[in-house]
């Protein structure tokens, strides 16, 4: 998680336990918008072996069905999933076992799953780097149900990191290479703020020294050119920086300092 970092830097941030792993989230957002109601990403699921799960040490109680009837939803009332990217621990819950166990479909059976053409095709044709993160399990039975819609990435003057606007109301995207392929990056107007959806181009308060980037990123140079530009919009729009994996802190600011962005505040989304 923390790259070219030494363990004797991040241990401070990040205390490891006596596997020398540390604690990450699976922090999803929902969006209530009118008569939309948008989750993005939903976790690891459920239907993986318990070989796989044992890899990875799972702990605690919190599920995504707990979390949506903890706010009197349930998953049949999602109308979109937006997947930032295809990876297992982002897009496992989108497909579960049907009732007789004997194959698969989609959890939010009433919703649709916005992916986008470039990624899908990185992730279903993928490289031996990230093929153990690319499960066919949890992919392919979207495309097959028919619930599966693309954003447009329409090139715009030969540009990477493009920003797709207006996916739904109030809500763009903008697209990152540097971790995977055209992941995206929720920003999201809420409160009179904007509220981004951070992934893994931004994984916890600890990553945000532009040095710190994560081992998994199959282009860590380009990873840290993202960020810095990133970095310098949030502090210039005072963006709200929402976390998927960061155990302790759920959102941030942040704010100039002398080498550069560094943290600001940290609080609760419900604090805004």
């Amino acid at each position: 998680m923390h790259g070219v970092v030494p363990k004797s830097m991040w241990q401070r941030k990040n205390p490891p336990d006596e596997n020398n792993m540390c604690s990450w989230a699976m922090r999803c957002m929902l969006v209530e918008d009118g008569d939309r109601l948008i989750l993005i990403d939903n976790g690891l699921g459920d239907k993986q072996s318990e070989k796989f799960f044992g890899f990875y040490f799972l702990h605690g109680d919190d599920s995504l069905d707990k979390s949506l009837a903890a706010h009197g939803f349930h998953s049949d009332d999602i109308t979109d999933v937006f997947l930032t990217h295809l990876h297992f621990d982002h897009c496992g819950g989108s497909v579960q076992w049907n009732k007789e166990r004997s194959g698969y479909e989609p959890a939010f059976k009433n919703a649709k799953f916005w992916s986008n053409e470039l990624h899908w095709k990185w992730a279903t044709e993928p490289n031996p780097r990230e093929k153990a993160s690319f499960l066919k399990e949890n992919i392919l039975p979207i495309q097959e149900s028919g619930q599966l819609e693309f954003v447009s990435l329409a090139r715009n003057n030969g540009a990477d990191n493009l920003m797709i606007p207006n996916i739904f109301p109030s809500f763009s995207a903008l697209t990152v290479n540097g971790h995977t392929d055209a992941m995206m990056i929720p920003h999201i107007e809420y409160k009179g703020r904007t509220v981004v959806f951070m992934a893994d181009l931004l994984p916890s308060v600890g990553h945000i020294p532009l040095a710190w980037v994560m081992g998994y990123d199959t282009r860590p140079l380009l990873t840290l050119k993202e960020k810095k530009t990133f970095l310098q919009q949030a502090v210039e729009k005072e963006y709200v920086l929402f976390f998927e994996h960061d155990a302790v802190n759920e959102c941030c600011t942040v704010i100039a300092g002398d080498r550069g962005p560094m943290l600001g505040e940290t609080f609760k989304l419900s604090e805004l």
